[in-house]
């Protein structure tokens, strides 16, 4: 992890005020209007695909940048207002923030805590702490009151919930053989959790008590299933069959459907489940917006990030002799998962994916890009035709 100079130490800090660094600019392809919203020579980018980055009412977003030297998070106002940085500490995971369902409030991991800041505040917390673990990114109960994260530690992997009143946290699940990733709370339902095992079988269920653990679909190393998510408030998930079709299965029967048969990448569901935003790569064919009834897909706009990873040139999940190959074997068994690896050549690094989100209005969406030459946050107006 880079470390600030003593220059850096004196510009940036909590609260501190810099000036907006918007540029508005037009996509060469399609026409779209697209707000640039960092300009700095360091990683920017967005937050989770799963979670958005505008703040409710959208007059903000919250970015991770390592314009201090590490990984801290800032806000802006949208779209052409000063940032203010938010956090400034260390072994922040930059993946990990999460806004509150009414905007007051930024959840977050560091190293083993589960953290939370006033936004306005900027008044801190800490939720719950797992001594000696690795956490990984946040997703919040529909009803605000819990917090579903992803643990590292003693070697094993475990799902943890905590209680976002500060009342403490405890471990569910723990994994007999699997790396858990990408917990994330059903969005109508504060008791079911959807989670990744890694490697396959990829999709699971839990109940927030740690009770009725399932698998959805059982396969192996061959069949790259990845991303997955809900769609919507439905009772089913949406998952990438990499790279050949988006697809959707259900949690009661179990069944799985074929909604568009292209490489959608990383994926994300409208509320009502009736549209899925995506990017794409080999070949990058832009963030698409899909119709999830009839399958058919057009562009947004085209990122031109470089969206790096060796892995998804290939329809198989990693195994040992692709990170032997990378000679990222040590980070690998330490590090809940890529998302945590500073450089990661078999999947990322993480930056330079678009990693598309919608706005809370679902007019807007919001990724990263280093076409620039550094990654950098933008915001694109999604069309009137969708």
């Amino acid at each position: 992890m880079h470390r600030a100079t003593p220059h850096l130490r004196s510009k940036f800090g909590k609260g501190s005020i810099h000036p907006s660094e918007m540029k508005l600019i037009k996509d060469e392809k399609s026409g779209t209007k697209i707000w640039q919203i960092t300009s700095d020579n360091s990683i920017n980018h967005n937050l989770y695909f799963l979670t958005s980055t505008f703040t409710p009412n959208q007059k903000n977003l919250v970015f991770t940048s390592y314009r201090s030297g590490q990984s801290n998070f800032y806000l802006v106002g949208f779209p052409d207002g000063e940032i203010r940085q938010l956090t400034y500490e260390d072994d922040i995971h930059g993946y990990s923030g999460l806004i509150s369902h009414d905007g007051s409030v930024l959840f977050y991991t560091a190293g083993d805590k589960i953290k939370s800041i006033m936004i306005e505040t900027l008044e801190e917390s800490v939720l719950a702490q797992f001594h000696g673990g690795s956490l990984g990114e946040c997703s919040l109960s529909c009803d605000g009151k819990w917090l579903v994260t992803a643990l590292k530690k003693n070697g094993k992997s475990h799902i943890t919930v905590t209680n976002t009143d500060g009342s403490g946290g405890q471990v569910i699940f723990t994994a007999a053989e699997q790396t858990i990733i990408h917990p994330q709370f059903h969005p109508n339902s504060p008791d079911l959790i959807a989670y990744s095992g890694d490697p396959a079988p990829r999709m699971w269920i839990i109940n927030r008590d740690g009770s009725h653990n399932h698998l959805l679909y059982d396969h192996d190393n061959n069949e790259f299933l990845v991303h997955e998510t809900f769609l919507g408030q439905q009772k089913e998930l949406i998952v990438s069959h990499w790279p050949y079709a988006l697809r959707r299965i259900s949690l009661e029967t179990l069944e799985m459907q074929t909604i568009a048969d292209f490489n959608a990448w990383h994926i994300c569901s409208n509320r009502a489940g009736t549209k899925v935003l995506c990017d794409t790569i080999h070949p990058d064919i832009g963030l698409r917006l899909i119709d999830v009834s009839s399958g058919q897909h057009s562009a947004i706009c085209f990122p031109k990030s470089s969206s790096k990873g060796s892995q998804w040139e290939k329809d198989r999940y990693a195994v040992a002799e692709d990170w032997n190959k990378a000679k990222q074997t040590k980070d690998r068994s330490a590090a809940l998962s890529w998302m945590e690896m500073e450089v990661d050549t078999v999947y990322g690094p993480q930056w330079t994916h678009p990693h598309p989100s919608f706005s809370p209005d679902e007019t807007l969406v919001v990724y990263t890009s280093d076409v620039s030459g550094h990654p950098q946050l933008y915001v694109a107006e999604i069309p009137i035709m969708f």
